[in-house]
């Protein structure tokens, strides 16, 4: 990156400025510059785009995405300590990197979205990573303000998110981006590419969505997926008692028999609009 870039090694930054990565942040810094710019590169062409990070820390992505050549970079991050260092990367980049202290969780994205085509690409905190996908996955409207996700998890959440119905890592969350959006796992990331590394392989999984799902209310298959999920062993008679049970899955047309792992996102779509 320093011969793309001009800016010194990520290394150098780190230590002139005490970035020692918090396990309480879910900090993992990815210090492999052929990494960060191969997750850039997987969000596809940047040049008119906005592009949204979540916790850049001392910035080795924010930087392969500007030298990629988004438009804009719009930066959250909660740790003040990096801020410095992105206001070093700031100053090489003249009017193209926004970072915000803040906390993602509590950001309004979409009221940030006012010009070009939205993607949002970040290596997530470990201990926020699935709740902000979520929070994307239910904007106020849909289509969404964003364009595509480039994002990077754990593998094993990574799995959870791709998978379909008769897939061990099939659960709520397959269900919901499964409904609302296509995924694919693009390619793993080993511990040894950040500083610290973690005890997990993590994935960069890449979403874009669907323009038309399934109409549903997101409060009803939320309820149903929670119940069918809360007890994925049983028969959908038992779990859906609740709600329902025998009764609701007739109205559905589906087998009383089955269990939620067999069912797929129309199927859950049905029994939601079924309630």
């Amino acid at each position: 990156m320093a011969a793309l870039d001009g800016l010194p090694p990520l290394r150098e930054v780190i230590q002139r400025h005490g970035l020692d990565a918090r396990k309480a942040l879910g900090q993992n810094f990815l210090l492999d510059l052929n990494l960060t710019q191969k997750v850039a590169r997987t969000a596809g062409a940047l040049d008119d785009a906005t592009v949204f990070e979540v916790g850049p820390g001392p910035g080795g992505l924010t930087r392969a995405i500007l030298a990629l050549g988004a438009k804009k970079v719009i930066a959250v991050e909660r740790d003040a300590r990096c801020l410095p260092a992105l206001a070093e990367i700031a100053d090489h980049y003249p009017g193209r990197l926004e970072v915000i202290e803040g906390d993602a969780l509590k950001t309004d994205f979409e009221a940030l979205a006012l010009e070009g085509p939205v993607k949002i690409i970040a290596n997530l905190p470990y201990n926020v990573g699935t709740q902000l996908l979520v929070n994307w996955l239910l904007p106020k409207a849909w289509p969404p303000f964003w364009q595509s996700l480039t994002l990077m998890f754990q593998k094993e959440v990574g799995e959870r998110i791709v998978a379909s119905e008769d897939d061990d890592h099939y659960g709520r969350l397959g269900v919901l981006t499964g409904w609302r959006t296509h995924s694919h796992m693009a390619f793993d990331i080993p511990p040894q590419a950040f500083t610290p590394p973690p005890k997990v392989t993590s994935t960069v999984v890449h979403l874009t969505p669907n323009e038309n799902p399934i109409p549903c209310s997101v409060a009803n298959l939320e309820k149903v997926t929670q119940a069918a999920f809360g007890q994925r062993r049983k028969m959908l008679r038992q779990s859906l008692k609740p709600i329902g049970g025998e009764s609701l899955l007739v109205k559905a047309g589906i087998d009383p028999a089955r269990r939620a792992e067999t069912l797929s996102v129309e199927e859950f779509c049905r029994l939601a609009n079924s309630l």
